[in-house]
């Protein structure tokens, strides 16, 4: 029988046991500019009718961009108008911001600490070695997976971890053309804490890479370990650049409509090449492209950015980190296609379910296998935990791709409970429906992959 498996898969671990050691030159340099040169931050809710303005100015570095939008969204901000000024040694942003209801900031609490995680009190440090607004800790390990979507995958990986007696307590999972990536943060089922023990930690990277590789044997799945924290969404973008995900193959029909409109020319005049983005308006956009722009080594010089009505508007005049603008055609196409990929990653296909209930060992492969029972798929999925509390989200449609219909919807909250599963949003028609994805196969077909069985995957870890 032909293997079911990814043909080309990875799995990354870290234990977050925080930082022991000491940052090398670079760091101690940045920290003495800082010092000399410490940020300034103000926050002006008089200069606009309809949203708090923050104006931060500082000297400038590669990835500082990145670093304070992702403060702001990590803050669940929406960010409707930006402008960025960056020329020579020092940097100059400004960002119309509202709270997720379309309001001002009026928390007191909340503006001090865009204050000082923004301004000379902050800690954040170069984003390509830490992540801002995340903190160092000892309470989970995490496991980060990327490889080739199919039906099963997180299943079975779920189910690995269960069985190893490990508990999924947060985590994040795209999707996207044909690709699927992961960050799953997990806790001994027993002591609720990371797990350390290296011969434990072995067995669950043997175990995780047979289900990724399967009985493919041309690639092996990749294990690193190592010290560090987490930001997950970075990571994921990171991931699913690394991994490729933006080149399509000829096969791919998604249409052209559907797509965002991303154009690069070159500014002769300046040395820029000027990158233009439209598409539809959704919370985080401006980050996703932001980091996509910092990890493929360019730098922002100038930017505008107007996201008030339905659609987006972004506009970058950027260089690559060597001073150069885009220079070739198949550069250009690159960059193109990186920021389409950026910018779908996160949209999400699908209706949206949420799931609040008492958190314990297995939910999610018990929540997945009653969709799947129900022949739904999850597009997406976003796990969290707190207080002993899971709060699970996920986009699904039917086995096919289609929209889910409203009594396959009544027959699953009646199996999870009316007042677990909440639906947000509207049903959609048929006729409505989008275009068939290439990536809505990662819950799909729970029981119908391969048994772990087979792999010998159900077994004690000792």
């Amino acid at each position: 029988m032909g293997s079911i498996f990814s043909t080309s898969s990875t799995v990354l671990f870290s234990i977050e046991t925080g930082l022991n050691s000491s940052w090398d030159m670079d760091d101690e340099y940045e920290k003495f500019v800082r010092r000399m040169n410490p940020p300034r931050v103000v926050i002006d809710n008089e200069a606009c009718k309809s949203a708090t303005v923050i104006r931060v100015d500082s000297a400038n570095k590669h990835g500082i961009l990145l670093e304070v939008v992702q403060v702001l969204t990590d803050l669940n901000l929406i960010i409707t108008k930006a402008y960025i000024s960056s020329d020579g040694g020092w940097f100059m942003d400004v960002f119309n911001v509202t709270d997720r209801e379309g309001n001002k900031l009026k928390d007191e609490c909340l503006l001090e600490y865009i204050s000082k995680s923004l301004g000379a009190d902050s800690s954040y440090v170069p984003s390509m070695r830490r992540s801002v607004g995340v903190e160092q800790s000892t309470n989970h390990t995490s496991i980060e997976l990327t490889g080739t979507d199919r039906p099963g995958l997180l299943s079975e990986v779920c189910a690995v971890l269960t069985c190893l007696k490990c508990n999924v307590v947060n985590g994040e999972v795209w999707t996207h053309n044909t690709r699927a990536a992961a960050v799953m943060l997990v806790t001994d089922e027993e002591t609720g804490a990371a797990i350390t023990d290296p011969e434990r930690l072995s067995k669950i990277k043997e175990m995780l890479c047979n289900v990724l590789k399967g009985n493919n044997k041309t690639r092996e799945a990749k294990t690193v370990v190592s010290l560090g924290v987490t930001h997950t969404e970075r990571r994921l973008h990171q991931m699913m650049f690394a991994d490729r995900d933006y080149e399509r193959s000829d096969s791919d029909t998604l249409d052209e409509k559907l797509r965002p409109n991303v154009t690069v020319v070159n500014w002769h005049d300046k040395d820029y090449s000027v990158v233009t983005i439209r598409c539809k308006d959704r919370p985080k956009l401006l980050f996703d492209t932001v980091c996509t722009l910092t990890d493929m080594q360019y730098v922002v010089f100038h930017a505008n950015v107007d996201a008030e009505g339905a659609e987006a508007y972004q506009e970058y005049y950027i260089r690559h980190i060597d001073g150069s603008p885009v220079n070739s055609e198949a550069e250009r196409q690159r960059v193109i296609q990186c920021l389409e990929a950026a910018i779908e990653r996160r949209v999400s296909e699908g209706l949206k379910l949420e799931l609040c209930t008492t958190d314990r060992v297995g939910l999610l492969s018990d929540v997945t296998r009653i969709f799947r029972e129900n022949s739904l798929s999850v597009t997406r999925a976003e796990v969290m935990t707190r207080a002993g509390k899971a709060i699970n989200t996920f986009y699904v449609r039917d086995a096919a791709g289609n929209p889910v219909d409203a009594k396959t919807i009544d027959s699953i909250r009646e199996a999870i409970g009316q007042t677990i599963l909440q639906v947000r949003g509207c049903f959609e028609s048929p006729k409505s429906q989008a275009q068939e994805s290439p990536t809505r196969f990662l819950f799909g077909g729970l029981f119908k992959s391969r048994s772990l069985y087979n792999f010998g995957l159900v077994r004690s870890y000792s």
